[in-house]
């Protein structure tokens, strides 16, 4: 399987923090990769910097092919980005927001795209409604649903549940493994454990402005005994595996 996204010693520091220092790992097409990391780890920084909104200050970084720091409009062309907060205009409504990306990405049918778009995420009957009247998940929804107007190759997820509640955060991860069947690449930062667990086909842990480990959930899980006993066999869930990790293993 072809990588897609490809980044080799990524180096970032804002003033005389070093917030990357040498960060490296593939994605390949089609597949779910997520960043695990806690606040402060790097990864919105790495987010940014593959999606050409950030210069590194070292290493290599190519999303689809293209280097993201010689070739960006190419880079822009293949991919669309999901921040931490949803980047809907509360003014307008469901499917004025739709229309008006549709139009900036110079697509024709514009008012088809965005009836296409309501109807798959589930925002039909809320398409005429002002978006400060939506809940917390419905801007989600929105959020991505603009994200994938252009239908683009690659898509970076940014902890796209924060603040979201349980149920609304089941709503987008439904939506993220739909983007994933349907072929799209999805890079995904969270410090959701559990989030990483139910959608990633791969999972790279990122600590201290370092990868630290790699692999899928299986993969991750070899590099400690399978299971302990206590009363019970009980296997090790990723929130251990990633507590071990990063150098807390008294958590274990």
């Amino acid at each position: 399987m072809k990588n897609t996204i490809e980044v080799r010693g990524l180096r970032k520091s804002f003033k005389d923090t070093e917030v990357l220092k040498g960060v490296d790992f593939e994605v390949k097409r089609g597949e779910i990769f997520a960043l695990l990391g806690s606040n402060g780890a790097g990864k919105t920084t790495v987010v940014r910097i593959l999606t050409t909104l950030l210069q590194s200050d070292g290493g290599t970084a190519a999303v689809n092919g293209f280097d993201v720091a010689s070739k960006p409009d190419q880079v822009r062309q293949t991919i669309s980005l999901t921040g931490q907060f949803a980047a809907v205009d509360e003014i307008l409504t469901g499917r004025e927001n739709l229309i008006m990306i549709a139009k900036l990405r110079y697509l024709k049918n514009s008012r088809q795209v965005a009836d296409d778009m309501l109807q798959r995420f589930g925002l039909t009957e809320a398409a005429d409604r002002r978006v400060s009247t939506y809940s917390g998940g419905m801007r989600r929804r929105l959020d991505i649903a603009l994200s994938l107007v252009g239908k683009p190759q690659i898509i970076f997820l940014d902890e796209p549940t924060t603040g979201l509640d349980p149920e609304a955060r089941i709503e987008v991860w439904k939506i993220v493994k739909e983007l994933a069947d349907g072929g799209t690449t999805v890079l995904l930062t969270t410090q959701y454990l559990e989030e990483a667990e139910q959608l990633a086909d791969r999972i790279a842990i990122l600590h201290e402005g370092r990868i630290i480990a790699s692999g899928t959930l299986q993969e991750l899980k070899k590099m400690f005994p399978t299971t302990k006993v206590e009363y019970v066999e009980k296997q090790l869930s990723l929130e251990e595996i990633f507590l071990a990790i990063v150098g807390k293993k008294e958590a274990i």
